[in-house]
């Protein structure tokens, strides 16, 4: 009695807490295809189990069993297979709601070969979401092993497709994911909502061992920034009537203010609902204090090693293990205790505060309800909680073009671009393409090559552009070699076009042929004149003793030249001459005439000179 009471109070607690929020389901898009009767998009629910196929979308023929409609017991036994021969679509298997649980219907389909199930709702109501068995008797051992995607569908839908496939008709649908989580920019932002209890049976397990699974890429995109991450924790408080009742005070903390369900369900033995409380607001503080060092990415680190070292089967689920781990981690175990406060003072902690508040559902989130849950970029993610899974949602999440290149690995994705180059663009000589691989498919993008900008519509066309153009395959213009030489239509100073270099013609692209300048009479046409053609050229002699002037196409003699030249050096060396002598004469002279002022002036001092007049000589006569 003491159990159920404990029990009742928790999950009161549970109820009381979350119904001023709401739950949102999360959707994809359904698109039938033919026949034309139904042809339409719908809406549907996506299950939270099996792997969405999160950026993508897969495309089927609808099947409708004759037997075991509701999908609750193995197709085996009714000898049905739903395996799709060579050549032929997928086969998505429609099965009615009830009787069973979901995940069971999408195990027995997916073993007989559907590539999907779509469950067709029994009632007419907004869709849900299709979630795992809570309870411990489920035995749902094969819960990890679904790997089909799955969708619940309206009622009307599914009598739709029902009726179409009585008449006889095939029912093609299209479902579509590559909108079910929003991709605005180039950063993921996501949140891990978990706990650390590990007594809860198969969630437990599963949530353990995708943190293991997921830590490295999940580190890896954090610290290069693709990502922003944040962990979570749900709890709960306890209705203020049963907050000094023996339950709430082994459940809560700061007096019913937070709390958590008994990890065994049982209060009389193991850990309670308040240790697991004081271990998620450890691991809280953590993260909190691993973030302020600019190492957020830790918190991974710290999980995972304390899921390892301090199990509660092992009786090490304690302060002081978790404090081993801290203290491993290189962080101080002071920070940690600082962050977590009085968790017996009647007062609210801070960070346990807010996460209280950001369960309660924003914009298009709805609140958090299920453990564990990825929400990212403000959506809820639906399905099974695995690495290949998880990572292909995030991915999902990236803008176009802008996913890092753990996205574009085999295993993630497939490479659009590997057949038939995805339809775009490519110079197979150069080994240069236009189809850029992305997460939900290709893009035709004329690509930028060793700093060299190709511009075009990526589908027909590319063309270099660039002073640097000419270095990467020509440009995209013609070069041919022969005899030696080599030349190209390809010019440097110019951004764009090709252009036959001079002693050819042609587009300058794909050809440029030799001008036959002799033949032509373009050059070489003298009298006396022999022209041969070269390759982009051509070579052009005299007969006899005769020189070609290539600046004036003519025929000089070489005797006349060399005449010609020795008379111009003999004038140029007696042209010095003179102007030698001559200029000494000028010296000379000038030398002479400054030498005989000079002799005169000094003579003047002393006699006067024929062509000097007398000077008169000026006494003062001062008075005595």
């Amino acid at each position: 009695m003491k159990k159920k009471l404990g029990f009742l109070v928790c999950v009161w607690c549970l109820v009381i807490g979350c119904s001023y929020g709401r739950f949102v389901v999360e959707k994809n898009s359904l698109r039938v295809t033919s026949p034309d009767s139904i042809k339409d998009v719908y809406e549907c629910a996506i299950g939270n189990f099996g792997v969405p196929q999160y950026g993508g979308t897969l495309v089927g023929n609808v099947v409708y069993p004759k037997a075991n409609q509701k999908s609750c017991k193995s197709f085996e036994s009714a000898d049905i297979s739903f395996k799709s021969k060579a050549g032929s679509m997928p086969v998505f298997v429609l099965v009615d709601r009830g009787d069973c649980y979901f995940t069971l219907k999408a195990w027995n389909a997916q073993k007989a070969g559907a590539a999907a199930i779509l469950v067709a709702d029994d009632r007419s109501e907004p869709l849900i979401t299709m979630d795992t068995p809570e309870e411990e008797d489920a035995q749902a051992n094969y819960l990890q092993n679904i790997t089909i995607p799955s969708a619940l569908i309206s009622q009307s839908l599914g009598d739709s497709i029902k009726k179409q496939l009585s008449k006889g008709e095939m029912v093609n649908i299209n479902l579509d994911w590559r909108e079910a989580l929003p991709h605005p920019d180039e950063r993921v932002e996501y949140e891990f909502w978990t706990n650390s209890n590990d007594e809860c049976g198969p969630k437990c397990e599963s949530q353990r061992e995708f943190v293991k699974n997921f830590k490295g890429a999940a580190q890896i995109l954090e610290q290069k920034g693709y990502t922003q991450f944040t962990p979570h924790y749900i709890t709960w408080y306890c209705p203020e009537a049963f907050i000094l009742s023996k339950q709430c005070k082994s459940q809560c903390i700061n007096h019913g203010r937070y709390c958590a369900p008994d990890p065994e369900q049982d209060f009389s033995k193991g850990y309670d609902g308040k240790d697991v409380v004081l271990q998620n607001l450890r691991q809280a503080c953590f993260y909190k204090v691993a973030n302020e060092s600019g190492k957020p990415w830790l918190w991974w680190d710290y999980v995972t090693d304390f899921a390892i070292r301090c199990p509660m089967k092992e009786k090490k689920y304690t302060k002081e293990c978790a404090d081993q781990v801290v203290k491993s981690l290189g962080f101080d175990v002071k920070q940690i205790d600082k962050c977590v406060g009085d968790h017996e003072a009647d007062v609210d902690n801070p960070v346990l505060k807010a996460e209280q508040e950001a369960q309660i559902g924003k914009d298009s989130r709805g609140d958090v309800t299920i453990l564990p849950t990825l929400v990212i970029n403000n959506r809820q993610y639906r399905g099974k909680l695995d690495k290949g899974a998880v990572l292909k949602a995030i991915c999902s999440g990236f803008e176009e073009t802008t996913e890092p290149a753990i996205c574009l690995t085999d295993d993630i994705q497939t490479n659009e671009c590997l057949e038939s180059n995805g339809g775009c663009w490519q110079d197979k000589a150069a080994n240069i393409t236009a189809c850029r691989d992305t997460f939900r498919g290709k893009v035709c993008e004329c690509p930028m090559v060793q700093g060299v900008k190709f511009v075009g519509d990526g589908y027909t066309q590319c063309e270099a552009s660039g002073a640097l153009r000419c270095g990467i395959n020509n440009g995209g213009c013609w070069k041919g070699t022969k005899d030696g030489r080599t030349f190209s239509a390809c010019i440097d100073d110019h951004t764009k076009g090709c252009k036959c270099p001079p002693g050819f013609k042609g587009d300058g692209v794909n050809s440029c042929e030799d001008i036959d300048e002799c033949k032509e009479r373009l050059a070489c046409q003298c009298p006396e004149c022999k022209c041969k053609n070269t390759w982009g050229g051509y070579d052009c002699s005299c007969n006899s003793n005769l020189l070609y002037m290539h600046e004036h196409d003519t025929c000089i003699s070489k005797d006349v030249k060399t005449e010609f030249s020795w008379g111009l050096v003999w004038v140029i060396i007696l042209g010095l001459a003179a102007a030698g002598v001559g200029a000494y004469a000028v010296y000379k002279y000038r030398i002479r005439r400054y030498m005989d002022s000079e002799i005169r002036a000094i003579m003047a001092q002393y006699m006067p000179l024929d062509n000097q007049g007398e000077v008169p000589n000026h006494v003062s006569h001062g008075n005595v």
